[in-house]
Parts: structure tokens; sequence; C-alpha cells
């Protein structure tokens, strides 16, 4: 039986979102506009060039950059040899849970709640509530933010009063940063735990727990125990057809908090990008046959993408593209390997915010040809057609 490993690229966007506009991210495009900054010299810090990613450009990368948005693409310029499309989204968001959902089969069925730009930006219950669960009788933040300038701005406060830094972006979601030692991981996480049913109630799509370490004389890092407490998918996900069906599902990275663990039989969270493709590489020769492999990386959106590091995101590109022949050299016969994202995050835009565009789909195992524009449904239904599993109403398959 074939394999499936869909690998999700965090933040990877392409552009070309017919909707762009309604989110105010008409002209966005992550994938473009970094290869634009490369290419004219603007992101050479750490590198130099242009935009050096020939394995993915092989599988179809450049051309699905040019289809989803009509950019140009110096240094992406070869005849692929995968297949290779883009994909759209229809769920009105533009996050985590609805990009993967949604490939997994189940459009968002309903509005996002969104917390307003105002200070403070929480309703006085959820902040009573999480003072009772913290006991403690404040909480800091309380606004729009991107988690490490509100760390930095909070964190000393933070460790003197106890009192747990409380913010949010313009995506559906809670976010608690405190410190390891002084407020307590586990604390932290029952917390975050506690708090979750009264935002979902809300339809609050995550409640993400922060912890940092360090000290005011050397700095404040995050550290890689952030866990998602996310709503559960309002109906079966590949996840679940696949594991249903009796095929062992895999996930690495944070896909298990975003499904809430539903259809997942093995996870792993890793301690950052390279343990998460270590693992990876490690599945391509472990997994079982008719296994199906979920996996996202996570640091482009959040060390690059949210802090609009050009140069920082093209040397996580070209950094994933020199181990992609790993995982490749671990296919075997008739397994399927899909590359795509959940969102854009365009390190040149505005704000610190995901951006709405279109995401690149490029396959390996799936013949050579252009997919054209297809759903995010379709890349869960390929899927499922190659591991032989049923799948729900969303979606068609683009294999051949």
């Amino acid at each position: 039986m074939a394999r499936v490993f869909l690998t999700v690229l965090d933040s990877v966007g392409c552009g070309g979102a017919l909707d762009a506009a309604d989110f105010g991210d008409q002209g966005s495009n992550t994938l473009g506009h970094i290869i634009e900054a490369c290419a004219e010299g603007r992101a050479n810090d750490g590198r130099l060039g242009v935009l050096r990613v020939p394995n993915l450009d092989r599988l179809g990368l450049g051309a699905a950059i040019r289809a989803a948005s009509g950019i140009e693409t110096p240094g992406l310029e070869v005849v692929p040899n995968g297949l290779w499309g883009c994909a759209n989204e229809v769920s009105l968001g533009k996050d985590t849970p609805s990009g993967h959902w949604e490939m997994t089969g189940v459009p968002v069925p309903w509005d996002w709640h969104y917390f307003p730009e105002t200070t403070p930006a929480f309703p006085a219950e959820i902040v009573a509530q999480v003072c009772a669960l913290a006991g403690v009788s404040g909480i800091l933040g309380d606004c729009h933010a991107s988690g490490i300038p509100i760390i930095d701005k909070h964190a000393a406060e933070h460790i003197r009063s106890g009192w747990p830094i409380c913010y949010t972006s313009a995506d559906s979601v809670f976010q608690i940063a405190v410190h390891e030692e002084h407020f307590g991981l586990e604390r932290l996480l029952d917390l975050c735990r506690a708090l979750a049913p009264s935002l979902h109630a809300m339809k609050v799509g995550r409640v993400i727990a922060r912890p940092f370490l360090g000290d005011e004389k050397s700095g404040y890092q995050r550290t890689a125990n952030r866990r998602d407490f996310a709503i559960s998918p309002p109906s079966d996900t590949l996840c679940d057809y696949a594991q249903k069906a009796g095929r062992k599902v895999y996930s690495v990275g944070k896909i298990n908090d975003i499904f809430s663990g539903r259809g997942i039989d093995d996870a792993y969270k890793g301690k950052g990008d390279t343990s998460l493709f270590d693992r990876l590489v490690a599945l391509t020769r472990e997994a079982e046959d008719g296994a199906f492999v979920f996996s996202n990386f996570v640091e482009f959106d959040t060390l690059y993408g949210h802090q609009r590091d050009v140069a920082g995101y093209a040397r996580a590109l070209e950094w994933f593209d020199l181990r992609v022949p790993e995982l490749l050299a671990g296919m075997r016969a008739g397994d399927l390997l899909i590359f795509t994202a959940d969102h854009g995050n365009d390190p040149t835009w505005r704000g610190t915010d995901h951006t709405r565009e279109r995401v690149p789909v490029v396959v390996a195992g799936g013949g050579v040809g252009e997919i054209g524009q297809c759903a995010f449904a379709d890349i869960g239904a390929s899927a499922a057609a190659r591991l032989g599993v049923p799948f729900g109403r969303f979606g068609q398959s683009f294999l051949r």
C-alpha cells in the first residue's frame, strides 16, 4: 500500500488570492516578494544573491508561483519534473486551523471570533476567568501584539508580579506568555487547558501557551514548549478517514494540536524545525505501508514571517530545500509527497500578521504536469485517493 507524506511549510504562500482585498492583503506575496528581494540584493544577511531552492523548483515551485500571481521568479526557472499548481482557500480566515482543516476536507463552517484592536482587547469576563484560574489579580498586555516584542516589554513586570502576559493578533487566538521557571510550564498548560473551552464556545480558534526563559540582562527567548489548544474540527478530516480505514497516522510538529489529537496515532512535537525534519526523514524509512504522515514546519511563520525578516525567511527556505533530497531518497514505489502551505505571511508586508494568499502545491510521486489552480480540499482528496481511503464531500483528486 502506498504512503502519503503531506508536508506544510507554514505561511509559505505565493500570492494571487482573489479575495485578498477583503483581508487588506491585495498584492501580498510571501514567496514572490522574497524572490524579488533576493534578486535585488536586499536579502543578503547570512546568504547571497537570488533565492536558491533548486530541489523544490524542479518539482514545480517556481512554476506554481508564476501560475498563482504572474510574478517573475528569477532563480526559479527550470522545467518542472513533478506535479505542480496552486490552491485557493474558501474558509473565511487566514490562519492555521482554517488552512489545515480545509486541506483535509473540512472548510470552516463558521466565522471565527476576533478580538478588537483596542486596549483592553479582551472581555472583562475572560480576564476574570484567567485571573481566577491562574490565582492572580490581573494580567499584562491585553492587546494585539507580536509575541517577541510584548514579552520583551512585559517580562520583568511578569516576573515581579506573577501576572501572565495575554495578547492576540489578527488571527482568532488568545495567547498567554509566561516565564517557564518563575510561573511554571505545567501551570501555564493547565491554565490554557482550563480556559480553552470558554474561548472555543466563542469560536476563538486557539488558546496558545507561549513559554519563555531568560532574564533582563541576557534577554528573553521563547522555548520549544509552545502548545496550541485548538477547537476540534466539526467533522471528520483526512486524519479520521485514514485512521478509521486502519492506516497509521503520524503527526510531525503542531499537527496534533491543530486537530486536537483526533485521528492521530503517533505525535512528535520536536524542538525546532531541524528536529522535525530529522523525524520526517526517519519516517520515510520507518513508516509502514499505507501510513499517512502529516507534518508542519512552523518556523517560517514564527521566526521570519511574523518578524518581517526577509533574509531569515530566505535562509530557512534554502535550508529546507537542501534537505529535500533526503525525503525523496526515502520514498518507496507508489508513495506520494506533497509540499504545500496553509496561508501566507509576507515578510515585506505591513504589520506582522498572516496574509491571504494562494499556496503552492508541488508533488513528488504524482507524475509530471500542471495541476493549475485547485482548491485546498483537493490536496486532501488527492492524498485520500492515493491512500485508498474515503474522503468527505469537498475536494476532488488532481492526480493523473
